[in-house]
């Protein structure tokens, strides 16, 4: 955890804290923003996702680096010297078997790696329940870091989260409501940072749209329920999200007429787990589509187009 920043509780002048729009923020966007909220303390959100972000973070990464981390550097470039700290949460696990991948746990020092010389400071919390570390635990000593007191963070952060799960029970809700179509309904198991980017993921949501097609959001699930059905599927795969994602397609595999496994290049996680759901639900088509930089779309909508027919003659539509 970063040492003690005893300004943004005694300075005269609003303090803020930057966002980056990508990868955790997708998850976590309405909790951080009514934490920081509750403190007084102002945010700053990168630009949604286009080419020049990607751009900037292609040229900030190795070329090993996945998409999504390529991107998530192009939105930290995009604060640098726009806001006072940035906030990078260090995300290591929520038990045993709940594990993130390890670019989640890495993120905040090899950031601070790549920008070391832009003179922006960064701001952390440390999850990690193996060690006895939970959210609340590591949201109220980054409150404190920040030189609010224990009982303020703890205010804010009970305030934030009641703020968080209202509008994910509004989410869920939302996409039962989509299961109920008589369109042809195809899941989307991809990653909140896949989905929910605008240069992406919403295309593909789009694209879908437009085809008559109701596209189902995997993720917007209730995840315990979802983690419970995951091990029905592999009682030992130990990423939460990707556990997320398979218990989603558990839950709902009987009101949906097919899955898109929607990754970003190249994915260690999507490229084990991705396999084992083509395995394990035979019974629905499956397409998988991996994302990379690649600037044509009309290869990705034939794809989409072409599963979108098949589902239509299963149903008898063409």
């Amino acid at each position: 955890m970063s040492k003690k920043i005893s300004i943004f509780a005694r300075e005269d002048r609003e303090i803020t804290v930057g966002l980056p729009r990508a990868l955790l923020y997708h998850r976590y966007e309405i909790l951080w923003k009514s934490f920081f909220s509750e403190l007084g303390v102002q945010c700053v959100t990168s630009p949604r996702t286009n080419k020049a972000i990607i751009d900037r973070g292609i040229e900030r990464s190795i070329d090993e680096t996945c998409l999504s981390t390529k991107i998530y550097m192009g939105h930290v470039d995009a604060l640098i010297g726009k806001c006072d700290y940035i906030l990078i949460p260090r995300i290591s696990n929520f038990g045993i078997r709940r594990f993130m991948c390890t670019k989640f746990e890495a993120l905040y020092d090899m950031t601070g790696n790549v920008f070391r010389g832009s003179g922006q400071k960064f701001l952390a919390y440390d999850i990690d329940v193996v060690k006895k570390t939970g959210e609340e635990k590591a949201m109220i000593a980054m409150a404190e870091a920040m030189g609010f007191s224990r009982k303020e963070g703890k205010n804010a952060y009970k305030a934030a989260k009641r703020f968080e799960n209202d509008d994910w029970k509004r989410k869920v809700r939302e996409e039962e409501r989509k299961l109920r179509t008589d369109q042809i309904k195809i899941m989307v198991a991809g990653h909140s940072y896949i989905t929910e980017d605008e240069y992406v993921g919403k295309p593909v949501i789009r694209m879908l749209e437009e085809m008559g097609v109701t596209p189902i959001i995997a993720d917007r699930i209730d995840r315990k329920e979802a983690i419970r059905q995951s091990a029905r599927i592999s009682p030992t795969i130990k990423w939460e999200m990707s556990r997320e994602l398979m218990g989603s397609i558990q839950i709902r595999r009987n009101k949906i007429d097919g899955v898109i496994l929607l990754s970003a290049y190249p994915c260690g996680p999507d490229s084990m787990v991705n396999e084992m759901i083509i395995r394990k639900f035979r019974d629905l088509p499956i397409q998988t589509i991996v994302l990379d930089t690649q600037e044509g779309m009309a290869g990705l909508e034939t794809r989409l187009e072409s599963f979108t027919d098949v589902l239509k003659l299963q149903r008898g539509e063409l």
